[in-house]
């Protein structure tokens, strides 16, 4: 803000590690030496006294050392909160030295005896007398209450809000402020006998001393709403004013005996009010303010302030203009001016590490003077060669490489992951056994490799539940070029039902330090490995029948089941090679039977989801398989129906858990609302000085807290069941797409596509569950790039956004959804997201982007056929287009209709509506004289030839239009004698109608 800084006048570092605050600082003549001149008394949290005479630190023949400046230091037991210089000893007129300490008040008198050497004076700390507080200190104030004159009294605040008074060395009384919460800044103003503080409800509040006087006893904290114990008045403020920020100081500068003004300074404004709580001015900061200081003006009327802020300046305000801004070395978070011997007005700083300064506002005059440029001519062949070096210098500097780790082909880190053969021996696993069978563990062991230098490096593992590793967190140590560390742990399952998936993650943290950027730059390394199938599941006999069943075609020779799952074979006592069951430690069994005349594999299991995991493995160990003797043209095929049905039941599942859930929460929240009601009317019953019967109260709370603890676990226990059923519903979810990419032999890229579609989330939450996103997602692909037009898919691109994601009220419309997916597929429908973009947007469509104008996706799939009649229209609305004077008549007449809701090829081939005829024959005249009107020539041709297309009609037509003319009332005829008056726009719905009548003529 300004280019002025503070002139350094004096200054000290004290202690090392020492803390600081806005209390630990005051100026005045604490040794009474007479002369008038102040010392600086600091102290600090460590419980350090210190006391300074500042003189000019000039070097010369007469300079004072630092050791001379410093009076005095004293080690005190307690933290040093507060330190005041006031009258606070009776029947003496000397300052003296109030030193306010978390549990004790002391107030000491400094003096000081001349030396008979060169050491100078000797000062000593003698305390005059101390108070023990009962309560915490938090600040303290000083001044004459109650109009004392001849001596100060002190006012301390404590950490629970009370107010201790004490006169001297006796203590009168100590009064609670009401509505307390944390402590805030506290100040007296003499002018008014008033107390003010700013309380914790952000509001600036007056206590006058005779009320705090005649207030009730604080021998304890009350609550407001108990009756009194005494016979005292309640403690209200004198006046309150809202401030809505909290304040971080106050002060009361006495600038006349006229009024006296209220400073605070707030966490982002500058407050001034009257001491009657008007306000006199606000000064919006744009800065982190620090610390303040008011003093007087030399104008009438006005008030000046230091302010110091976080970024390390001292402004200097009159009112709310500035007039002055100094820079200074550190933070300050006290600010005093004192009167020394050399110099007056001296600012006085203290920041938070205990660098205490003197300063003084001002700048120094400069006696540089411009030398004189010789005059030469300019070589400038030389001036381009320093140009060009200049600015490969400027390049080399400012490069991106040179503050980010430099972007190389090969990874700065490798991490390599080894999952071992065998299963670990014992097992590391949580839960020994399930329904009697083992539960093993495999180690991973991670090699992590490092080309560059790496810094604060964390390895984390990611597994999904009910999966788990025995530690998911290694912090490593530094590591430098081509170094590399090796980390073990095991993964075992932790859970009563099987996982969907078997794969987990690594994350590898790193900062890698660069010249600009020594701390390093933060980046992260990420990897994936799999586990193996054997730790969730055991070999076991295969079974004859099961209910769901999953046949996969190859087109391969017959695969020897023995030379795919070689670990489940170990121990099988029948290995034909044509069969192979496994049983999931908590699930079912599955089979897998190979056909031996055939290239089919059947699948079977009681449980549908459970089926997933086998079949993913067995489609990639055949690619394996096959890779590894160089066939490449492999492929996986599905002809049988899709398991919707099973796939739904699924589905039904987890959405009764959710609704289960909901259901929960609402019981328990009303149970909680009748449970606080029981417990106020007890409580008002208790409070009664009256006894009266409980009236079974107390068994209605002891019934109420049963069920909420019922609830609970029913709640605990239904929220148990929802993870599972999730975690099912994602195994369900993975196999049905496995099934769709088989089917319809879908790319790696379109499978991603479906998967992110029907699995949008990772895991429910209580806002957004797996059935309104996966609706939300299916919906979009059914109005984009499954859609059954490009009209269609362009108008939904006009749609605007829908209605908030919420919990369904069933899962029909899910269902319908995910069904008429299936259909679209397996008609030929692909799934691309670039055709989102790419979509044409045709003339007809961009009149539809409005409310109610986009056609509604089909609930079933027979709807994906359009119908005939609007396929008609189309071409007819292709083929001719109304003029621009037909158009903005049919938009004058079809102003005050409502937009439709139904498709744009159905509006234009439907018949007009009968307020438009209501209109026609309002406005219906003689065609003698609509033919005198003037038209333009293309709207007279174009009613020839209508008139001539009419007159060449077949008779079994004109019989049908004579029907029709007498159920409508004869307004046909009516509009064919309108023809010189009929618009061009009216054209098309009549061809649209021609069209329709022939096939009925042609069956009458």
């Amino acid at each position: 803000m300004s280019l002025f800084k503070a002139r350094d006048w004096w200054s000290a570092t004290l202690g090392d590690g020492e803390e600081f605050d806005q209390g630990c600082l005051c100026v005045g003549d604490v040794d009474n030496s007479g002369a008038g001149h102040d010392k600086v008394v600091v102290g600090s949290y460590m419980g350090i006294l210190r006391i300074f005479s500042p003189h000019s630190s000039t070097t010369g023949a007469g300079a004072q050392s630092q050791a001379d400046q410093q009076l005095l230091e004293v080690q005190l037991q307690h933290p040093i909160i507060q330190v005041e210089v006031g009258k606070f000893v009776s029947c003496s007129d000397q300052l003296h030295l109030a030193v306010l300490q978390p549990r004790k008040l002391s107030v000491y008198s400094v003096s000081g005896t001349a030396g008979n050497v060169e050491h100078g004076a000797q000062y000593q700390l003698k305390l005059v007398y101390e108070h023990n507080l009962q309560r915490t200190a938090c600040n303290m104030t000083s001044g004459p209450f109650g109009g004392a004159t001849g001596h100060h009294s002190v006012c301390i605040q404590s950490m629970d809000g009370m107010l201790m008074f004490f006169e001297q060395e006796s203590y009168s009384f100590g009064r609670f402020l009401p509505g307390f919460l944390l402590p805030g800044p506290l100040a007296y103003c003499p002018r008014t006998d008033n107390f003010l503080t700013v309380s914790s409800t952000r509001q600036l509040e007056s206590y006058r001393y005779e009320t705090l006087a005649v207030a009730t006893d604080a021998e304890s904290r009350q609550d407001a709403e108990l009756p009194l114990k005494t016979g005292g008045k309640r403690l209200t403020p004198d006046w309150t004013v809202v401030l809505g920020e909290a304040a971080l100081d106050l002060c009361i500068p006495s600038l006349s005996h006229a009024s006296s003004s209220i400073c605070v300074l707030g966490e982002r404004n500058l407050y001034c009010f009257r001491d009657n709580g008007q306000i006199r001015f606000m000064k919006k900061l744009e800065y982190n303010p620090s610390c303040f200081l008011p003093y007087a003006s030399v104008a009438e009327g006005t008030i000046n302030l230091l302010l110091g802020n976080h970024n390390n300046m001292m402004l200097v305000f009159q009112d709310t203009t500035l007039k002055w801004a100094a820079q200074l070395a550190s933070v300050p978070v006290a600010v005093r001016v004192a009167n020394f011997s050399e110099l007056k007005g001296v600012l006085v700083t203290l920041s938070s590490e205990g660098h205490l300064q003197c300063s003084y506002l001002g700048t120094d005059p400069s006696f540089f003077s411009t030398p004189k440029v010789d005059a030469r001519e300019v070589d400038y062949e030389q001036l381009d060669a320093e140009m060009k070096t200049l600015q490969r210098v400027i390049r080399e500097a400012t490069r991106s490489q040179d503050i980010l780790p430099k972007a190389d082909t090969e990874e700065a880190v490798t991490v390599t992951t080894t999952v071992s053969s065998s299963m670990d021996t014992p097992s590391q696993a949580l839960i020994q056994d399930i329904d009697d069978l083992p539960v093993p563990s495999v180690t991973v062991k991670v090699k992590v490799k490092s080309s560059c230098v790496m810094q604060g490096s964390k390895l984390t593992i990611s597994v999904r539940p009910p999966l788990a590793v025995s530690q998911d967190q290694f912090t490593l140590e530094p590591m430098g070029v081509g170094s590399s560390t090796v980390v073990a742990f095991s993964a075992f399952l932790n859970g009563h039902y099987p996982p969907a998936d078997l794969s987990g993650d690594i994350a590898v943290s790193y900062s890698s330090p660069t010249e600009l950027n020594p701390k390093g730059v933060p980046r992260v390394h990420q990897s994936r490995f799999d586990l193996p199938l054997a730790l969730v599941c055991m070999s076991s006999s295969p079974a004859k029948s099961a209910t769901h069943k999953i046949t996969v075609d190859t087109n391969k020779p017959p695969v020897n089941l023995t030379a795919v799952f070689p670990e489940f074979y170990e121990k099988a006592e029948e290995s034909d090679g044509n069969s192979l069951a496994v049983q999931f430690l908590s699930g079912a069994r599955v089979t897998v039977l190979a056909s031996k005349t055939s290239q089919r594999y059947r699948v079977q299991s009681e449980s549908f989801e459970d089926m997933w995991l086998v079949i993913k493995e067995l489609v990639q160990r055949f690619e394996h398989h096959f890779a590894q003797q160089g066939v490449k043209d492999l492929r996986h095929s599905f002809t049988g129906p899709l398991p919707l049905p099973e796939y739904f039941q699924t589905v039904d599942n987890h959405f009764q858990l959710r609704v289960s859930a909901h259901q929960y929460q609402d019981l328990l929240a009303e149970r909680a609302v009748q449970f606080r009601a029981i417990q106020r009317r007890l409580l008002t019953r208790f409070k009664d000085k009256t006894p009266a019967p409980l009236q079974n109260l107390d068994s209605l709370l002891d019934a109420t807290y049963h069920q909420l603890m019922a609830l609970a676990d029913a709640a605990e226990e239904n929220r148990l069941l929802l993870e599972q059923a999730f975690v099912r519903l994602r195994s369900s979810t993975h196999l049905l797409v496995l099934l769709l990419s088989l089917w319809q032999g879908l790319t790696p890229d379109q499978t991603n596509i479906l998967e992110a579609t029907l699995l949008p989330l990772l895991q429910d939450t209580p806002t957004l569950g797996w059935e309104e996103s996966c609706d939300a997602a299916v919906s979009h692909l059914l109005r984009s790039c499954l859609s059954r037009s490009p009209k269609d898919q362009a108008a939904s691109l006009a749609q605007s956004a829908g209605p908030a994601l919420g919990l369904p009220a069933d899962t029909g419309r899910l269902k319908k959804h995910i069904t008429l997916l299936c259909d679209r597929l397996g008609k030929g429908g692909r799934l691309s997201l670039a055709s989102e973009t790419n979509a044409p947007v045709p003339a007809q469509v961009q009149t539809l982007v409005r409310p109610g104008g986009v056609e509604p996706i089909a609930e079933a799939a027979g709807d994906a056929e359009d119908p005939p009649l609007a396929q008609d229209a189309a071409k007819f609305i292709k083929k001719k287009q109304p003029s621009k004077k037909a158009k903005k008549d049919k938009e004058r007449k079809e102003a005050p209709r409502e937009p439709s809701e139904g498709p744009l090829m159905e509006e234009d081939a439907a018949e007009e509506p009968a307020k438009e005829r209501k209109e026609k024959r309002e406005k219906r005249e003689p065609k003698k004289e609509a033919s005198k009107e003037p038209k333009g020539e293309e709207v007279k041709k174009e009613s020839k030839k209508e008139s001539s297309k009419d007159k060449k009609e077949p008779p079994r037509e004109e019989k049908e239009r004579k029907k029709e003319r007498e159920k409508e009332g004869g307004e046909k005829k009516e509009r064919e004698k309108e023809g010189g008056e009929k618009k061009v726009a009216r054209k098309s719905s009549v061809k649209v109608k021609e069209k329709k009548k022939e096939p009925e003529a042609g069956e009458g």
